[in-house]
């Protein structure tokens, strides 16, 4: 049972990441808070609005 709350974490952790690049956010910063924070993490992410493209 603890192995697959740890592989969910880590999946989770990795969804974040995505989810926060694909907002023009950093995918690291995200995936280290999605360590601490996990699913509230997550819906933190979808509450925010995308930044705008630095070109």
């Amino acid at each position: 049972m603890n192995d697959q709350y740890v592989i969910g974490w880590g999946t989770l952790m990795l969804i974040n990441a995505g989810l926060a690049q694909g907002k023009n956010r950093s995918g690291l910063n995200w995936f280290l808070i999605s360590l601490l924070l996990g699913p509230l993490a997550t819906f933190i992410l979808v509450l925010l609005e995308k930044l705008p493209e630095n070109n």
